[in-house]
């Protein structure tokens, strides 16, 4: 696992989009597996300025993100299909075609589910998948349990992620309770791996997850397995890390 400890957020979302960049640059076609959440955001304005500067080229990229709230209607501002069109694909010259989100209101979810491992596996598997971390340790929406389920799936929500993501809200009553989204072994099987971490409210999780334990009661710990994995984290976050 590479660590990497920015200066702060600004510099941690460039040197991310300067990695996404690279990637693209290396292999045009490249498949994408993104994250949303207010960590990358900062990565993804970047990306848009590069785009826009001409700097680069998203016409034959494919993107698969890693999760979708359930129920929510793609159009309803808190969906992570409005998220990513108002962050990047609005912005740059991708192919609508190209960009492949979990239907959140879809009436069957394990068709939904075999579909998008489908169209990931069809694609040639993920070359580059950026994460972030939830403050309980969630890597997609693959909470802390007992068991960790392999392949995308429906999944009920931990309080703990319903109250961390009801700042985007109005109240947390309209946080939904459950989302699809991709398993463990759809993350680790992406060909690399870029986790980003930010802020002082992460840091006692960061800890954790570099302390050599894997478990699923912290599923970030298990991208220490992965044999391409870099972390960028704000020097706040990394504030328990030793190296």
């Amino acid at each position: 696992m590479n660590k990497i400890i920015c200066e702060n957020y600004d510099k941690m979302s460039k040197m991310a989009a300067q990695i996404v960049s690279d990637q693209i640059k290396s292999k045009p076609d490249s498949v994408l597996g993104l994250a949303t959440g207010s960590t990358p955001i900062g990565m993804y304005k970047e990306l848009v300025r590069m785009f826009q500067a001409g700097e680069l080229d998203f016409a034959k990229v494919i993107t698969f993100n890693l999760d979708e709230y359930y129920r929510i209607e793609k159009n309803n501002q808190q969906s992570y299909h409005y998220f990513m069109n108002e962050h990047l694909f609005k912005h740059i010259n991708i192919n609508p075609e190209n960009t492949h989100i979990p239907d959140g209101n879809t009436e069957s979810v394990e068709k939904e589910c075999k579909n998008y491992d489908n169209m990931i596996k069809k694609a040639g598997g993920i070359d580059l998948q950026v994460l972030g971390l939830g403050i309980n340790g969630h890597i997609g929406f693959n909470e802390p349990d007992s068991e960790l389920i392999a392949y995308t799936h429906l999944t009920p929500l931990k309080q703990k992620t319903i109250q961390a993501n009801s700042r985007f809200f109005n109240s947390i009553d309209e946080v939904p309770k459950h989302a699809i989204t991709m398993g463990m072994a759809n993350i680790l099987q992406a060909k690399k791996i870029l986790l980003l971490i930010s802020g002082k409210n992460k840091a006692e999780i960061a800890h954790k997850i570099f302390n050599g334990k894997i478990t699923t009661n912290i599923p970030a710990s298990f991208l220490q397995l992965h044999p391409d994995t870099t972390v960028i984290m704000d020097r706040e976050a990394a504030e328990y890390i030793e190296f």
